[in-house]
């Protein structure tokens, strides 16, 4: 029983390193997504300064155009890209549950070893005592023979 719950423990752990990995991963994954973020909104600020120190020279009104289409497009992007976000919580927060859980199973068989280990040490230190009685209780009915 003991090499069965070593072999399931061996496996628990594996399985929690690869959560960890997983979990190491969304959180970069996530991390990566803000900074993506970051940069488009502040392509967007840019280009809305451009566009405004381009007007005080004067636009045309197909230069405008042009302009503020790719500022809706802009617009669209960062929407489509905020709407990814709770794609990442959840990625994230679903790793971190899978991750709990291994290191959950992991503990209960760590746990169930110990247990199994302490229990064969009380048989061992039993019969270890049970040897000595009945080694003293021979050495005393030897001396009073």
């Amino acid at each position: 029983m003991s090499q069965a719950l070593e072999f399931l423990q061996e496996q628990a752990k594996e399985k929690e390193n690869q959560a960890v990995l997983a979990l190491n991963s969304a959180n970069s994954e996530l991390e990566n997504y803000y900074q993506q973020l970051k940069q488009i909104e502040q392509y967007r600020m840019d280009y809305c300064n451009q566009l405004i120190d381009r007007g005080k020279q004067g636009l045309t009104a197909s230069e405008y155009g042009h302009l503020n289409r790719f500022l809706t497009q802009m617009d669209e992007t960062l929407a489509k890209q905020k709407q990814a976000e709770q794609h990442f919580k959840d990625q994230v927060e679903n790793c971190r549950e899978y991750w709990l859980e291994m290191r959950k199973q992991r503990k209960s068989y760590e746990w169930m070893l110990e247990k199994a280990q302490k229990e064969k040490q009380m048989r061992l230190d039993k019969a270890e005592q049970k040897q000595m009685d009945e080694f003293a209780t021979l050495q005393f009915s030897r001396r009073s023979l």
